[in-house]
């Protein structure tokens, strides 16, 4: 069977830069202070790009009963996502 392109959420990867930086950074498990300090992006701007990443199934947290400090990793969903987004932008 053959996968179909989910466009919508490649189109969302590409309208955030913050989105995108964070996405191929979770390659690896990573705290969203760690995510702000290596990518100097704002606390407040990596919560929120997590949160819609979430919601959007590319990454899931791997310790969503902690309070502070949790670790999010990339899903395989965001993988496929994130490299057919790749591909998308190298045709440009």
């Amino acid at each position: 069977m053959k996968k179909v392109t989910n466009w919508e959420d490649i189109s969302f990867i590409n309208s955030s830069s913050y989105r995108r930086r964070i996405l191929e950074k979770l390659d690896k498990p990573k705290t969203p202070s760690y995510l702000s300090k290596e990518l100097s992006i704002n606390k407040t701007h990596i919560s929120r790009a997590l949160s819609e990443l979430i919601e959007r199934k590319l990454i899931i947290c791997l310790t969503p009963e902690s309070r502070k400090s949790k670790i999010y990793t990339i899903s395989e969903y965001g993988k496929e996502i994130l490299e057919k987004q790749k591909t998308f932008q190298s045709k440009k």
